[in-house]
């Protein structure tokens, strides 16, 4: 068992017979009365978000989540697929369910992916990945790292906030849990 105040973001918990993924956490004392956790929950299975509040005491069953390192392979219709690095298994995993994720994988990128019993329920991405700037403006004579910044479209789609002097096709480090810009990586 877990208590509320024990629960953190990436982790899983079992609620109501439903499999819930913390997407955010955090304390929050109103003025009066006591400490409640705000929490944006998912439900894996149906994938619906929700955000709710919670007693810290509140205690819950936490999940035992198994991972496997696999390769991601490609997309068709609306699923994904990974391979095992070891066994040479093949997982599909719906596309809807991994969404957030795959704004991040690359094609052959090795991952997590994780595993509820023998039910293959998301995927573990690193903390950083290295993605090529495919759209951005022109960057600005004599920009420095304090500016304000502006938008850049990575190659798979994801929008980052980068600094002035970041061109098209330099290779950029994000943080994979906030979606931010990190440091250059090369061309």
């Amino acid at each position: 068992m877990i208590s509320a105040s024990d629960l953190r973001a990436g982790m899983t918990f079992i609620q109501d017979g439903k499999l819930i993924k913390v997407l955010e956490a955090s304390h929050h004392k109103p003025g009066k009365g006591n400490t409640v956790m705000r929490m944006k929950l998912r439900d894996v299975r149906s994938g619906a978000t929700y955000d709710t509040t919670l007693r810290p005491d509140e205690k819950f069953e936490k999940a035992h989540i198994d991972t496997k390192n696999v390769q991601y392979l490609y997309t068709m219709d609306d699923m994904g697929f990974f391979m095992d690095t070891e066994s040479y298994e093949q997982y599909e995993i719906p596309l809807d369910t991994i969404a957030d994720e795959m704004k991040y994988i690359l094609e052959n990128m090795e991952v997590k992916i994780q595993f509820y019993g023998s039910e293959v329920i998301g995927v573990q991405l690193p903390s950083t990945v290295v993605l090529r700037v495919v759209e951005t403006q022109p960057s600005i004579k004599g920009a420095t790292v304090t500016g304000s910044g502006k938008p850049a479209t990575m190659e798979t789609g994801l929008v980052v906030n980068v600094p002035d002097f970041v061109e098209v096709d330099e290779l950029l480090e994000v943080n994979t849990a906030e979606g931010t810009y990190v440091k250059r990586a090369g061309k």
